[in-house]
Formats: C-alpha cells, structure tokens, sequence
C-alpha cells in the first residue's frame, strides 16, 4: 500500500546540501535528534494551551513539515559521515514516540465526539514503532510498511490543521478520521510483524 515513506530518497537528496552544511559545522546526528524532540514538546505544548488560536494551525503543519526533514537528516549524517552510535538508535527510537505523543495529544482537546479515539490513535502509532523495531531485532531487517507510518501520520496532522486554519467545521468529525487512520495503523503493525516473522525463517 502506498506510504509517503517511499519518497523518502528523493526527499533525502533534496537535503544533501544541508547536510554537507550541518557536518561542516560539526552537528552531530544525535543532536539533530534532540533537537526536533525537544521543538516537538515545545509545539506540542503551545498547541495545548493555544488549540482555540487560529496561528497554532499555520504552525503545525510548518513544524510537520520540519521535524520530517530533521528526522531525514539525522539519518543521512550518521550513514554518510559514519556517526552511528548505540546511543543514536536508542534516541531515535525514543524520541518518535515521545514527539508524535506530545503532538498529538493535543487534540484530545479539538475532537468534540469521542475524544478517546486520540488515544487509540496514540497507542497504536507507538505500538506501530515498536513493530518496526521488533523486525529489526528478530530479523535484522527494519519494517517500514504502510499504511499510515510515521511520515503519513505527520502529512495527515498537517493536512487537519490546514484543514482547521480555514475555519471548516472539522472538529465533530475528527473522530472518525482518528478512528480510520488507528484501523490503518493497526494493518501497518499485523504487516510490519508478518513480514518480520517470515524474514527470520
């Protein structure tokens, strides 16, 4: 099924510049990691306290946007320039959940009809990375499957807050969309755990 991860090379590519930049300054990848974590709290919490504030929606999707080319970098800085360590797999890892949770959280506060599928929503998407970490470490091979892996969920956020940001009375039906991406979620794990399973046959 089609993923926006599959445009990851070519989005990597388009950021090459940057990279080159970056390790010529000497930024690391963990500190790249860091730093989208900690811009995902800060987001995360002004859109908690904001979330009645039509600016929070042109942010959100701005940040998105950002914190998918932070998550692109740190990678390709570790690969190119060999600066992998333990401790960036544990921080990458980490740190995606801890920033998709305090990003998300917050519309609890904007779903007027069963909030609580925010939280299904939540659950699902760290069960989602624990399946592709769990591939990794039983097949030694890493799980990308879709759907609504980690860059969908960040394209679908983004496109909400748009969606919001013009006034379009979305809120009573939130609900369901966070209902249908969690059914998309919850294939993207059976996948991720099959394809693991019959990798380390």
């Amino acid at each position: 099924m089609i993923s926006i991860y599959e445009l990851k090379p070519k989005f990597q590519q388009l950021l090459m510049p940057l990279v080159n930049n970056l390790h010529k300054h000497h930024v690391t990848p963990n500190q790249v990691t860091i730093s989208a974590c900690l811009l995902s709290i800060i987001t995360g919490v002004l859109f908690y306290f904001n979330y009645d504030s039509r600016w929070i929606y042109i942010i959100i999707p701005l940040f998105m946007f950002v914190r998918m080319a932070m998550n692109a970098i740190d990678g390709v800085l570790a690969k190119k320039f060999n600066l992998t360590s333990r401790l960036g797999k544990f921080l990458n890892e980490l740190t995606d959940v801890i920033s998709d949770t305090a990003l998300f959280i917050p519309f609890f506060l904007v779903t007027q009809t069963f909030p609580a599928s925010i939280i299904i929503f939540i659950a699902l998407s760290i069960i989602s990375e624990m399946a592709e970490v769990l591939s990794e470490v039983t097949s030694g091979e890493r799980r990308y499957d879709g759907p609504m892996g980690k860059s969908d969920r960040a394209f679908l956020i983004g496109v909400i807050s748009v969606i919001l940001l013009f006034n379009i009375p979305l809120e009573p039906y939130l609900h369901i969309i966070f209902m249908a991406a969690s059914i998309l979620i919850a294939f993207n794990i059976y996948k991720r755990v099959l394809g693991g399973l019959e990798e380390s046959s």
